[in-house]
């Protein structure tokens, strides 16, 4: 028999079906709090930049340029994403450089832990059919992945059954939703509440090829744009993500394009033949400093500014903010005052 659910008298309505409103949901819903989801868009993570995230919970290769609590906090993901939405793939990722580019091997391993150093051969072993193509690499083998939509829509879907209530095409102001509690996870949209709130830029492709497979995301190295292709069903491979210090969101550049098909033919010849199934485009809600936050003002919570670790962050910034709503005096406005 399940365990019952704890009850709690509280109200909670949130601000935006993303990602982190949906983890922030979800942990509210397990407290016993009575959650209502209200979506902007047609329908679940329509109008957020989770629908074309890379789904890859690496928090030792983030920590390359991440400060620590991205690493400490991201650790918790895979779990999490397991218990409340979807499978998760658990076969780390291989980080490789083109024989020019060595050096920014040697510098990504300086700056991240838990990885093997591998030959040509061990990567040939991991990967068959990038055998010959490097000759070094870095295997991160507790990382993980997961389908970025397979996991929104299955977290929603699992909200709805639990007795949460979403509501699309709903475009509320948090402050003016009637509850105990208003959780904004708005994103870029709170922009009007959070003046130091900025966009990032990301752009990504969707490829399908035959000719190639892969167990893993393969991060590629390079000086200017470290990019990564990560394997989903059914020979899609996402290809991704550009970051650009602006806020718009429906345009990719031809620059871009060219930059992540670049990145896929240097990776394996084989994607030269690819068929370009999607082009996606959004930007990233982030604050100075590239992390996020919790903020209180009155009744509502924002949380906010998970700049490019919306999967990997949301399950901690989701527990954190659940506490936040429940415990009012706990709540101090930097993640990691509550992460210390």
């Amino acid at each position: 028999m399940a365990a019952e659910r704890p009850q709690s008298r509280l109200n909670a309505e949130v601000a935006g079906a993303g990602v982190v409103g949906l983890a922030c949901a979800t942990e509210l819903l397990a407290r016993g709090v009575r959650v209502t989801i209200h979506e902007r868009g047609p329908r679940v993570g329509a109008e957020a930049c989770s629908w074309y995230a890379g789904g890859m919970l690496a928090p030792w290769c983030e920590g390359e340029s991440a400060e620590e609590p991205v690493v400490r906090l991201g650790q918790q993901a895979a779990d999490w994403w397991e218990r409340h939405a979807c499978s998760v793939t658990r076969n780390g990722t291989l980080v490789v450089a083109p024989s020019r580019d060595r050096s920014e091997l040697r510098r990504f391993g300086q700056r991240t832990s838990h990885f093997e150093e591998l030959d040509g051969e061990a990567i040939a072993g991991l990967e068959p059919d990038l055998a010959g193509r490097f000759a070094r690499g870095l295997f991160f083998a507790e990382e993980a992945h997961l389908d970025p939509r397979t996991a929104i829509v299955a977290l929603a879907d699992r909200l709805v059954s639990n007795g949460a209530a979403i509501h699309v095409n709903s475009a509320v102001e948090p402050a003016d939703l009637d509850a105990d509690v208003v959780l904004d996870c708005r994103g870029l949209a709170a922009s009007d509440a959070l003046p130091d709130l900025r966009g990032v830029k990301g752009e990504m492709l969707l490829l399908r090829s035959g000719d190639i497979s892969l167990s893993r995301p393969v991060r590629l190295l390079h000086p200017r744009i470290p990019l990564y292709i990560v394997p989903r069903a059914d020979g899609l491979f996402m290809v991704g993500a550009t970051m650009i210090e602006s806020g718009e969101r429906r345009r990719i550049s031809a620059r871009a394009m060219l930059e992540l098909l670049g990145a896929a033919y240097a990776l394996h010849p084989a994607f030269a033949e690819a068929e370009v199934v999607e082009i996606g485009t959004d930007a990233r809600p982030a604050f100075p400093d590239n992390l996020p936050r919790l903020t209180r003002r009155g009744r509502v919570i924002h949380v906010n500014g998970l700049y490019r670790h919306g999967f990997l962050l949301s399950p901690a910034m989701a527990r954190m903010a659940a506490e936040a709503a429940l415990n009012p005096q706990s709540t101090p406005e930097m993640l990691h005052d509550l992460a210390a």
